[in-house]
């Protein structure tokens, strides 16, 4: 079990588009992520009810974004609704391994191949697998596992890439979202449900 450990900590927040486009534009303000988690925890921007609360999305959220390149935060500030989503859903991919390899090896491999829609049992097939390399998830806990695994599918349905019942949505990319994505790292273009010709396209 020599595998470089994941990050486990995204139960600390979910998608939160709102919050995290708040935090990026105070960012374009400040330049500093130092100076805009401690704003995010000091304020109400978060609209959490409790310091403790505040610290740590602030903090889970300032590690996604500080993922996107400079391209990709002025695409976010820019974008459409769905613009954001994409744009956060590859900056948590970036933040959480074990996010982008159920991306990669399970979402996208589904999509491709069967096109039937995702269960929470593939979750835990996927999730099982990994713990036999991974000693941080073979110690946890069930309930943290399912949470683990609510959170995760949350994240997935705000992003817009399942339904509720976790049919997959094949994703449009808007044309700035895909080139900043391109520019800074084109692989990760495979972290949504695509076809092989429209990650490869250029808009």
């Amino acid at each position: 079990m020599n595998s470089p450990r994941y990050i486990l900590s995204f139960t600390g927040a979910r998608l939160q588009r709102a919050e995290s486009v708040a935090l990026a534009e105070l960012f374009r303000e400040y330049g500093d992520w130092d100076r805009v988690r401690r704003e995010a925890e000091g304020g109400n921007i978060l609209q959490v009810r409790t310091l403790s609360s505040a610290k740590r999305v602030a903090r889970e959220l300032v590690f996604r974004l500080q993922e996107l390149s400079p391209r990709e935060l002025d695409a976010l500030l820019s974008g459409s609704r769905d613009d954001q989503n994409h744009l956060l859903w590859v900056a948590i991919c970036r933040r959480y391994r074990l996010i982008a390899e159920f991306a990669l090896e399970v979402v996208r491999e589904r999509f491709l191949s069967l096109g039937v829609p995702l269960e929470l049992a593939d979750f835990d097939a996927f999730y099982f697998r990994k713990a036999d390399w991974h000693e941080e998830l073979d110690k946890l806990k069930p309930v943290t596992r399912r949470k683990l695994r609510q959170v995760l599918f949350g994240m997935m349905r705000e992003a817009g890439l399942i339904t509720d019942k976790g049919a997959i949505n094949p994703v449009l990319l808007g044309s700035e979202v895909r080139e900043a994505i391109a520019a800074t790292r084109p692989d990760d273009l495979r972290l949504f449900p695509m076809f092989e010709t429209d990650t490869a396209r250029r808009a």
